[in-house]
């Protein structure tokens, strides 16, 4: 039964962060109400209080999901790809993130999320602290393309990875802000920038 509840809770949980998403797209965070939050999900406000105190926490638990649904994409293409090109490991990443934003808006709620980083500390605390990690995991990748000899030995790996999430955050804003079409071309772009064939010295 406790795991039954368990299960239960966490659907509950994910069934009201899904209805948040929904609302947040369509209206932006600001100009969504706690009340628009309720409506959206279908439930009494005891029922979403119950899972987040405020829109606050709402707005946090999605920074976090975002943020670690960005992590697991690239770790999974690039441990997919682990013997191809750094090039081809980042293309199907922002592949992989333009399918998902298609899905649920993710670009969107990622550039929102940025900005409310910026003015409330509770919310930047986490990003950061979410972002330093994501850093941190892209510099193991990046050593093991330099070990292979696909990308430079010269610069860091921490610096090169910092390099990496500046193309992604990026390209996450172009496509929330320009659309799909307008980002069609970037894979292509990011693969002969980093073919597979190796670098020199």
């Amino acid at each position: 039964m406790p795991r039954t509840s368990e299960r239960y809770r966490d659907a509950r949980r994910e069934y009201i962060l899904d209805a948040a998403r929904r609302a947040f797209a369509r209206n932006g965070f600001h100009a969504t109400s706690m009340h628009d939050l309720f409506a959206e999900a279908g439930l009494s406000s005891g029922a979403v209080y119950r899972y987040f105190a405020g829109k606050d926490e709402v707005v946090v638990a999605i920074v976090e999901d975002n943020i670690r649904q960005i992590g697991a994409m690239i770790r999974a293409v690039t441990e997919e790809r682990a013997d191809g090109s750094f090039g081809a490991a980042l293309a199907a990443a922002v592949e992989t993130i333009q399918a998902k934003h298609r899905e649920n808006g993710l670009a969107g709620i990622g550039v929102q999320a940025w900005t409310e980083a910026l003015r409330d500390p509770r919310i930047g605390a986490a990003f950061e602290e979410l972002l330093t990690g994501l850093r941190s995991e892209l510099a193991e990748v990046v050593a093991h393309y330099q070990r292979t000899n696909t990308l430079p030995p010269g610069p860091s790996a921490e610096s090169l990875a910092s390099v990496t999430i500046a193309i992604l955050v990026g390209y996450i804003q172009q496509l929330a802000l320009l659309g799909p079409d307008a980002v069609a071309d970037v894979p292509d772009a990011l693969r002969a920038l980093w073919p597979s064939s190796a670098v020199a010295g």
